[in-house]
């Protein structure tokens, strides 16, 4: 029986690219979605692969979430956090709602959606989760308070989980994208992704496919051994 992942954020953007090879390896995937329902049918009209749309900062639609998953689809043993947003702007400027949404979404989803998941994987002996953090979680960025520390606090929580998990055959390991050719991206002012694209050793952003196979190998039936890592994928702009 095929291995059931759920990929958070997953029918867009990297989230996308990150359901199509889990897929690909065999992997029936249900792709997360908390915005537009038009663009989810459009996804699984183009995949076939099934969408699910609950907020990942909201602690029981999650579990009521993985719970429509498990009863559809099998057990959970995949997890991927990828979802987020940004409300970028300096600490001056930053409403708390602005920071309170993206600490919600992108550091409390990963608890809320490993809290749903955690005591099957236990009980079954395996589990595999990665949640996506940044580099900017890893390097800090101006005008991004929240988004940095939501991300830096990503790659903390996947280090504690890793030791909790390890004896039970659950591992916990981050990726941290550098500046992927992304919707979330493009909407940078071009003179600024200039900058920013002119700082990669590499040359040019990523491709949301070179996450996806990051991930693919750290969800790997053999990649039993690694956990608590942090795996950067960033053309070199950030070496830590």
């Amino acid at each position: 029986m095929a291995r059931v992942a759920i990929v958070t954020g997953g029918t867009r953007g990297i989230g996308e690219a990150i359901s199509l090879a889990l897929t690909d390896l065999g992997i029936t995937v249900a792709a997360n979605y908390g915005g537009s329902d038009e663009n989810a049918r459009a996804f699984t009209e183009r995949t076939g692969i099934k969408s699910y749309k609950w907020n990942v900062a909201d602690h029981q639609a999650c579990l009521d979430g993985v719970a429509q998953v498990e009863a559809e689809l099998g057990p959970v043993d995949i997890v991927v956090n990828n979802a987020g947003i940004t409300r970028d702007g300096t600490l001056m400027k930053m409403s708390y709602e602005a920071w309170d949404e993206v600490i919600r979404v992108n550091l409390g989803g990963c608890f809320n959606m490993a809290k749903a998941t955690f005591t099957g994987m236990k009980s079954r002996g395996f589990g595999r989760i990665v949640n996506i953090g940044s580099i900017n979680g890893q390097a800090g960025q101006y005008g991004q308070v929240n988004y940095a520390a939501a991300k830096s606090g990503i790659h903390g929580f996947t280090k504690a989980l890793a030791q909790e998990g390890a004896r039970f055959g659950i591992t916990v390991n981050a990726i941290a994208p550098g500046y992927i050719d992304t919707d979330m991206v493009a909407a940078v002012p071009p003179e600024v992704l200039e900058k920013i694209v002119a700082k990669i050793p590499a040359g040019r952003l990523g491709q949301a496919s070179e996450i996806a196979r990051g991930v693919a190998f750290l969800v790997g039936e053999n990649s039993g051994f690694v956990t608590g890592s942090t795996l950067s994928i960033n053309g070199g702009q950030h070496m830590y």
